[in-house]
């Protein structure tokens, strides 16, 4: 669908053109045609605040750059944040759960989780006070025969269902983030887990260059579906590893065809560095935008 909806925006001539090429031609450059995602995605970066600088400055420099946001910020200065916002219009739209690989929700000591547990639920609160809509968070690790992966399924969800019912007063989200740390390497077990909460508070924030090593991007985001709520913009190689956007495995073309599929909108947040901020921006815009 989403690819009969682009040729039909480049009208009857292109439609003619391809026609002159023959059919399988023309089935061949139908399929590569991928939609653009203006309007849809909001860039932001994590962190990236230079020592000294000022939250408005700091936003003002972003605005200049064509970004809509940051994940980061200190919730001692939660005023000076909002101030930036409302002067700038640049926002900070989540928080990392800080401490989530060493604290883990998985850990099997009870204290250890329920530490873990009160710095989730800390989290929630200052990502609130920000102005912030979710909080991500890595739900454990698998580190052995005593934190298994039942063991990561079974206590991360445990504790994260403590705190779900300040994460609805809130109104912010717990997005459970994929990365190396053997849980749920496969699309269908990450969208099971996701599932087994029940809870419109919890959903996938997902990092499209850290499961590239285990399949294409697109193949996650399609098996997903809904469930994805943020976005994580990396590129991954099997022969460069994580790498500047665009030198890597992802095929983003193929990733804004899924997107387009599931009808993603929402933040995308740049983790890494490109040669410079001009830089990422510029990546973001061409690569995962298509503009």
């Amino acid at each position: 669908m989403s690819n009969r909806r682009q040729i039909l925006k480049h009208g009857v001539g292109l439609g003619l053109g391809l026609a002159a090429l023959g059919p399988a031609a023309a089935a061949e450059e139908t399929a590569t045609v991928a939609p653009k995602l203006q309007g849809r995605i909001f860039k932001a970066l994590k962190g990236g605040q230079k020592r000294g600088e000022s939250p408005q400055d700091f936003f003002e420099r972003l605005k200049s750059l064509g970004f809509d946001g940051v994940e980061s910020g200190n919730p001692a200065e939660a005023a000076s944040y909002r101030a930036a916002t409302e002067k700038t219009g640049v926002r900070i739209h989540g928080l990392v759960n800080g401490g989530h690989w060493d604290v883990r929700l998985s850990d099997p000591d009870a204290a250890v989780r329920e530490k873990g547990r009160q710095n989730l639920h800390r989290h929630l609160v200052s990502a609130h006070q920000l102005g912030g809509s979710s909080v991500l968070l890595v739900p454990g690790k698998v580190a052995g025969a005593n934190e298994g992966h039942d063991d990561v399924w079974n206590r991360s969800i445990e504790q994260i269902r403590l705190v779900l019912p300040t994460a609805a007063e809130l109104g912010v989200r717990v997005l459970i983030e994929t990365v190396w740390n053997g849980f749920c390497e496969s699309p269908d077990k990450f969208r099971d887990y996701i599932d087994e909460f029940e809870s419109p508070w919890v959903g996938a924030y997902f990092d499209i260059g850290n499961m590239q090593k285990f399949a294409p991007a697109e193949e996650w985001i399609r098996t997903l579906g809904a469930r994805i709520v943020k976005l994580d913009i990396k590129d991954w190689g099997k022969k460069n590893g994580f790498c500047r956007l665009g030198e890597g495995d992802v095929d983003w073309d193929q990733v804004r065809v899924a997107l387009d599929e599931i009808g993603f909108y929402g933040w995308a947040t740049r983790e890494g560095r490109d040669q410079s901020l001009e830089d990422t921006s510029q990546l973001i815009d061409q690569l995962l935008i298509g503009k």
